[in-house]
Order: C-alpha cells, then structure tokens, then sequence
C-alpha cells in the first residue's frame, strides 16, 4: 500500500470517529453517570472550589480546560444547565472528551503500524478500535478512561518511535514517552499497567536476546551482566527489521530514568494544582485518603453496586453497563432528562446509553488473543524442547514479536485485577481489550493475503460481521429512540439489563 492511502485511510478513520462521537453530543442536557463528578470536578477548578478527588486530577483539569475554551467555541449555547454549579451546555464539558476518544483508533493505527510495518494491518486495528462501542460511549461523555488509554498508548507508540532514531536522537522521544506514560498514571492509577506492559516487553526482549546465542552457556554471567547494563547493538551484523526486536538498544539506565524518573516526576508535577486549590490534605496525606475511599468500596457484589462485574466477566462482556435509561410516551416528546423513568409498561420510547462493547469485536478479539497465546508458547518454548535446553531461535519471526508485543500488554492490563477486591466495572478492561482489537486485525490480515478464496472470505466475514455488529447495537451507543421490542432484541442475555 503506498503511503498516500494509508495517510487517506488514517483520515477516513478519524472523521468517521469524529463524526460518531460529535453528532448531537449535547443531546442529553444533564449528567450522564459518572459526569455527576468528572464534569463537576473539571468546573471546580474553574471555580476555585475546594473538593475531595477519588483519583489523580488530569482528567479534570482536562475537562475544565474544555469547559474554559468553550466559552470561545460558538457551538452548543442553546442548550444548558447548572447541575455543574455553572451554567453550561453539556457540549462545553464534554467536546474535550469527545475530541480525544476520536483520536484513539489514529493512536492505534500508528502504534500497529510501528511495531508491524503493515499498512493494511494498522488500518483494521485502528478501524475496528473506531467500531467498539464501549470506546465510543466513554468519548461521548464528561468520563476518564479515554485519556488513560490515549496516553498510555502513546507511551508505547513513542517507546516503538524512539527506536526508529538514531543514538543521539533517541532521547527526545523516550522523555515524550516517559510524559506520556506519567499522564497515563496521573488520570487513573491504572494507567501504571499501560508502563507495565512496556517494561514487560523490553524485559522480554532482553531474555530472547540472552537466549538466542547457541553457546550462550559458555559465556560468563559477567558478560550478560554487563551486556544488561551497557546494551551493545552496534554490530553490522545485527539485522534488525523491527522496533520490537530492537528493544536492546535501550540499557536499564536509560529505561530507569526515561521510562522511571519521568512517569515519577509527571505524576508528582500534575497534583500541585489540585493541592494548591484543596489544601486539607499533602500529596502522601491525599494518596492515603484515596487508597481508603477505594478499599471502603466493598467487594464485587450487586448488593455494593447492581453493575459491580468482577475482571473475569469482562472479557465474555457478561455485565456491561447502562449509563443513562429513561422512557418517553412518544418519540414526539421532548428528551427525557430529569426525573425517574415511566413505570414498566407505560413509556413506548426507550432511550439508553449502554456502556457495552461491541459483541462480536470482543468475542473475536479473545478468540484472537487466545490464538497468540498459544502461537507465542509453542514458538518459544518448541525449540526449546526440541534442543533439551533453553534456546530460542534467532530467525524467530515477526509475527510471534507481534504476538509476544500484545499477548505482554494485553496480560499486563488485565491480570493486576484479579488481586483487585473492590467492586469493578466493565470499563476498566477498555486498557486490555484495545490490545485484542489488534490481534483480530491481525488475523482478518492474514486471511486477506491468503491464497485460498475461503480463507479470504472467512477475513471479509469477520469484517462485515463486526461493522454489522456496531451498526445493529448503535441506538444503545448513542441513546437513539427505540421501542421496547427493539431494546428487548437487542439485550440478548438477562445479565445485560
């Protein structure tokens, strides 16, 4: 694919990701779900109200920088409220949102291009990323998790980026990732695992290094040691085709202070706002508070909240979430805002925003990790076997550096849940699932450069079946007006109410 039509396909990509998360986004004039705080937060800073902070402030500070610059956009003053102390229009706390959430698919097209070197690959991550629906709800509104996975993203982008530079270049773009990596940690403490997995896979690439030298045995433990801490790839021997497989290029130390020091010194640079508006409480004082608000939350259980959904129900989409349901006589009367729904039986329009993902985008997408776990085991570990001995292959392929690149990710921000024990939400896999968006596209590349027709086909199936999918759950995406029966067919499972 030449470059022009990948940039085409990148801009086709983000106007219809700008386009689904811009139309009417003042449609609803009150607060959706978690707005009753984010949207609030972000005013009172505007304000200069003192309030408590359940999580480190960027987000907000996000939001009211869009409420602030809205006052210079002429879009969206027909409609207000005060429910966030000030007369706003839902469209000025929320565009900010709106604006970043449309940006994500572009980040993950570039980041699977920069790990891939694959147009048509990076294209179907990012189009299938822009064809989830849980991703395009939590865009819509004045809500966090958009900008944990955008920066965290980034981090790993411009990680993948820094190695593409020259020796005397590379540190520009290893502090950008370290900023990114600390203003992914600075909206949600999980925002730590998006570092996580960037040191997963740099530790992982070291450890194929080691082992991909046959007489590796017969090299001292000094060699590996100082090889560890001066990374020496100078060689012209060395032919290196991808980021990934260039991840030794960069020492401890230098991972230390631009992937350690920076993320540090970021995270502690964005709270001074915050304490300096809210002085009851020190940054190790606040960090405690928060630790406590979260551990007071109780376990995952309906009867601490009836959306409560434990790690392990994320990934089969058994309990997504409805963030706003109100029902209306007719489709004539003006949108339900305020006030407790009709009772059962008596409203003929139902409008529901339902933070769920796409269906089968999730579902294939598992499958697909799945199939890389199991790929990334047999390559690794086959030789291994084969030779009695630890040994990895130097011709080890590109596609298993892809695998072992989202299979570290995807576990990396999924598996610190399970020691989690307050009650969680669907949304808090928004960090993993990303990565399995990736692995679907990769396999749906695969089965469009087959040679066999069938396979091919199974390629296109998958395709139409996840744009079909995103098409038919759409009115619960954007809060459309549906019937009962429309709802109904398209609340498939009990668990999903």
């Amino acid at each position: 694919m030449k470059k022009t039509w990948f940039r085409l396909g990148i801009i086709g990509i983000f106007i219809l990701s700008l386009t689904l998360r811009f139309w009417e986004l003042s449609r609803f004039n009150t607060l959706v779900f978690d707005e009753v705080y984010f949207a609030k937060f972000g005013n009172n800073y505007l304000t200069q109200t003192p309030f408590f902070n359940a999580h480190p402030p960027l987000s907000q500070y996000l939001i009211g920088l869009g409420i602030w610059m809205s006052q210079y956009i002429p879009i969206g003053r027909d409609t207000v409220n005060s429910l966030t102390d000030s007369l706003l229009s839902p469209w000025n706390y929320r565009w900010v949102n709106a604006l970043t959430g449309s940006l994500i698919p572009v980040i993950v097209t570039l980041l699977t291009y920069q790990f891939s070197y694959r147009h048509r690959f990076a294209l179907l991550a990012g189009f299938f990323t822009a064809c989830d629906g849980l991703f395009l709800v939590e865009s819509r509104y004045a809500l966090s998790n958009v900008y944990i996975v955008i920066f965290g993203l980034l981090g790993q982008w411009l990680l993948l980026l820094a190695l593409d530079k020259q020796k005397q270049n590379r540190w520009l773009w290893l502090v950008l990732s370290g900023i990114s990596f600390g203003a992914s940690i600075g909206t949600k403490w999980n925002g730590l695992w998006f570092l996580t997995g960037a040191y997963g896979v740099w530790i992982a690439a070291w450890i194929i290094r080691w082992l991909q030298y046959e007489d590796h045995t017969s090299r001292s433990p000094l060699f590996s040691y100082l090889r560890f801490f001066n990374s020496a790839n100078n060689s012209p021997t060395d032919t290196i085709k991808l980021p990934l497989q260039n991840l030794t290029k960069i020492n401890i130390w230098q991972m230390g202070c631009y992937l350690g020091i920076i993320p540090v010194i970021i995270y502690s640079l964005i709270w001074i706002p915050h304490l300096q508006l809210d002085k009851r409480y020190g940054f190790i004082e606040v960090h405690k508070q928060i630790l406590h608000f979260h551990l007071q939350l109780g376990g995952n259980s309906p009867s601490v909240h009836p959306y409560c959904a434990a790690w392990y129900k994320w990934p089969l989409l058994t309990r997504p979430m409805a963030y706003y349901y109100q029902t209306a006589q007719s489709i004539k009367d003006s949108l339900p805002v305020f006030g407790p729904p009709l009772p059962d039986g008596a409203g003929k329009v139902i409008y529901d925003v339902h933070a769920m993902g796409n269906p089968f985008l999730w579902w294939f997408g598992l499958a697909a990790m799945i199939f890389f776990i199991g790929m990334v085991i047999i390559k690794i570990t086959m030789p291994a076997i084969e030779k009695k001995r630890l040994f990895i292959p130097k011709n080890l392929s590109i596609d298993t550096w892809i695998g072992l690149f989202l299979v570290i990710n995807y576990g990396a921000n999924l598996l610190p849940w399970v020691e989690v024990t307050r009650c969680v939400f669907i949304y808090h896999y928004m960090s993993a699932v990303v990565f399995t968006f990736i692995a679907i596209a990769w396999v749906v590349d695969q089965c469009l450069l087959s040679y066999y027709r069938q396979i091919r086909a199974v390629g296109v199936t998958i395709t139409f079946i996840i744009v079909a999918a995103f098409i038919f759950w759409m009115p619960i995406y954007l809060g459309l007006p549906i019937s009962p029966d429309g709802y109904r067919m398209r609340m498939w499972f009990s668990s999903w109410i």
